[in-house]
């Protein structure tokens, strides 16, 4: 699954594919609202990673089916994707959550307590 961000700027997605392709045809569906958004793009290649730079118009909490197509319409790749805007790093271990910002712990208290 690939995390996106809401931005409306270029985005970076590197993925792995069955075949590199030069040009093709990624398709992207919304799967609360079926809607697809097609867009000819012309990856690039780095090591074993096919690079895609394109602007996506995703909303926030929305998963997303990713399908990438050469122009005879075989299938290159396919995967999820999930749009945030939370930033994610997993380097630092900031992963996202559900409940960010939502739910706070109180730590004002003594947690102590006598056993009789």
């Amino acid at each position: 699954m690939k995390l996106l961000s809401t931005s409306t700027d270029d985005q970076t997605v590197k993925i792995i594919p069955r075949e590199y392709v030069t040009t093709a045809t990624l398709k992207i569906t919304d799967d609360s609202t079926n809607t697809a958004s097609t867009y000819s793009i012309s990856p690039t290649t780095e090591r074993n990673h096919l690079v895609i730079t394109q602007a996506f118009a995703l909303k926030e909490g929305r998963y997303y089916d990713m399908l990438l197509t050469k122009a005879d319409g075989t299938v290159v790749y396919r995967d999820k994707i999930f749009c945030t805007a939370q930033t994610v790093v997993q380097s630092s271990n900031d992963y996202y959550t559900v409940n960010k910002d939502l739910y706070t712990s109180d730590t004002s208290y003594d947690n102590d307590f006598i056993v009789l």
